[in-house]
């Protein structure tokens, strides 16, 4: 899950060449974010990063601050993990 705006979600999956739908709990505000936990009291949601394969098991968590940037590397090799199986 992200909370960027859609012109910026947008840009980081092109980056990745996501070929997977990708989330982004921005508006309305919190719904999925409270869902995983990850929703600040301020109304905003923590720099969160999920992959929930198709049976809807959730793979991979990755939690950081929200001015910090959580990289690719380890997404990239949970979802090359997931293709593997």
């Amino acid at each position: 899950m992200l909370e960027d705006n859609l012109p910026t979600l947008q840009a980081w999956s092109q980056g990745l060449n996501a070929s997977f739908p990708i989330l982004s709990d921005f508006w309305p505000h919190g719904e999925v974010a409270l869902l995983y936990d990850v929703l600040r009291s301020e109304g905003i949601a923590e720099r969160a990063l999920f992959i929930v394969d198709k049976e809807g098991v959730i793979r991979f968590i990755d939690i950081h601050d929200i001015n910090e940037d959580p990289g690719m590397n380890a997404i990239l090799k949970t979802l090359e993990e997931i293709e593997g199986k």
